[in-house]
């Protein structure tokens, strides 16, 4: 059983920097693959990143690629997500979310936290 909390969401404007965390409980955290995860109202979660266990394969979605870092610290049970020149179009709830395979597919993790919201204005 994994559990996640989020953190440090918040407005920030365009242009600017958010680094969002992801605190897991249990004693299972560095099994699994940390994934994040981003929504709209009335849209589909879309995946933003991926990080595997030994932190040696990153994925980041193209519309991120080159602006968000995802990094882990499994002595510290959290993954990161930095996030530089944010534009209005990322302005959405982030969800962290533990995996056993590396997908994109929201489907296929097992543990999500409850969200925190990031807001850009232009």
């Amino acid at each position: 059983q994994v559990q996640l909390v989020e953190s440090g969401g918040g407005l920030a404007q365009a242009g600017g920097s958010l680094r969002l965390s992801c605190a897991a409980s249990g004693r299972t955290f560095s099994n699994y693959y940390m994934g994040w995860f981003r929504q709209t109202p009335g849209k589909e979660r879309e995946f933003v990143a991926l990080i595997t266990t030994s932190r040696s394969i990153t994925m980041t979605a193209d519309s991120v690629k080159g602006r968000f870092t995802i990094s882990r610290d499994n002595a510290k049970n959290t993954v990161f997500l930095q996030m530089n020149s944010l534009k209005p179009e990322d302005t959405a709830a982030y969800y962290c979310a533990a995996t056993r395979i590396i997908t994109e597919r929201a489907g296929d993790y097992d543990y999500w936290g409850q969200g925190t919201q990031v807001t850009v204005s232009s």
